[in-house]
């Protein structure tokens, strides 16, 4: 079974208003709520569940009313903590592939989930990426002090993948290490596991502004417009 685990325990309130962004609303409904519905109408993922912070019990509850998925965990402190959390609360399921994925990348599409899972069919551990395509400079002071070269350079996404196991115990050798990890596959890296990347797509960005917001609402009027399914 592959089940799929989605971080939402975060505290992000840099969209405004009272509410973490996870539980603001997209076309009437929670961005939680679309990020949940399009994972778990994959037909290669068993199960869904859903990493929470302990205040937003009565958030959550109302997002994912008449969704049939399992009940929330709590998460940690850090990312990293609730993603542990959250493949130790899953364990007994015995999956053999997990699936870690951004609350708030509601625009995942069934062919990047599936680009992920076929290629944890040969490959421990596969992220979503996108090339970049713009000229980077790095900066200091205000002064760009040099052009980095952008061959061969992605932007991560998620979802990122992971035989179950190997992920499990990535997560509980790192444990306490004071090492602060962006994303699950840079614990893989840091343990020379191999991560393979797959081509993701433009569209399934993170919602971290009101701009981001904004794109979506627009993005997903357009979807709705020409009647497809995101």
């Amino acid at each position: 079974m592959n089940i799929a685990i989605i971080v939402a325990a975060g505290r992000g309130y840099r969209l405004g208003g009272p509410l973490p962004k996870q539980y603001l609303p997209l076309a009437g409904q929670p961005i939680l709520r679309h990020t949940i519905q399009a994972l778990a109408a994959h037909p290669r993922i068993g199960a869904v569940q859903v990493l929470i912070h302990p205040d937003d019990t009565a958030l959550y509850t109302t997002a994912t009313a008449g969704l049939n998925i399992r009940p929330p965990l709590f998460g940690g402190a850090a990312r990293q903590d609730s993603v542990r959390l959250g493949l130790e609360g899953v364990a007994a399921l015995n999956p053999a592939n997990v699936l870690i994925h951004d609350a708030v990348r509601p625009f995942i599409t069934h062919a990047t989930i599936s680009a992920v899972l076929d290629a944890l069919q040969h490959s421990p551990c596969a992220l979503a990426g996108v090339p970049l395509a713009d000229t980077l400079k790095r900066v200091e002071n205000g002064r760009v002090i040099a052009t980095v070269d952008r061959a061969n350079l992605y932007r991560a996404q998620t979802p990122q993948g992971f035989g179950f196991a190997a992920i499990l115990k990535a997560h509980r050798q790192v444990q306490g290490l004071g090492i602060e990890f962006t994303d699950d596959c840079m614990i893989a890296e840091h343990l020379g596991m191999p991560v393979e990347m797959v081509l993701g797509s433009e569209d399934n960005f993170k919602i971290t502004t009101a701009q981001d917001l904004q794109r979506a609402e627009i993005f997903l009027k357009t979807k709705l417009q020409e009647g497809a399914s995101p």
